[in-house]
């Protein structure tokens, strides 16, 4: 059996029109399930937020409550954060822009908002492995 080129496509325009708006309707459909990023959205960075948590007030539900005004909802709040501090001090962690950075600061409970960074205490900095990196700590 012979295969037969793409050529006879272009013999029959009506069947070349189709596949392209079926491609194009592809393409569409792509692009529609795909949330559009805003470009704050894109500048979104992991923050830590400390909080003064009121005795007796459950951490979680609190920490919703705090963040839930800045995001404009309890759900997209909970879907924001990312871990809950309970013990050694009260607060949670989220993925925030700046502009929801500087409208947390301004809640009354917040007592701290800092970006979440990652610090490598042992490793082969400098060509030395095993070393130990100092961070202020002595």
């Amino acid at each position: 059996m012979k295969a037969e080129s793409p050529r006879h496509l272009l013999r029959n325009p009506s069947l070349l029109i189709l596949i392209l708006l079926a491609a194009a309707a592809l393409v569409q459909i792509a692009m529609a399930a795909e949330p559009e990023q805003t470009p704050a959205a894109q500048d979104a960075a992991v923050h830590i937020v400390y909080v003064d948590r009121p005795e007796g007030a459950d951490a979680e539900e609190f920490h919703i409550r705090t963040l839930a005004p800045v995001l404009g909802s309890e759900e997209k709040a909970k879907d924001a954060v990312l871990y809950h501090y309970k013990h050694a001090a009260s607060g949670f962690s989220a993925k925030l822009t700046p502009a929801q950075v500087e409208d947390l600061k301004k809640q009354p409970c917040v007592l701290q908002v800092t970006p979440s960074q990652t610090y490598q205490l042992h490793g082969s900095e400098g060509g030395h492995a095993g070393t130990t990196r100092t961070m202020g700590l002595m």
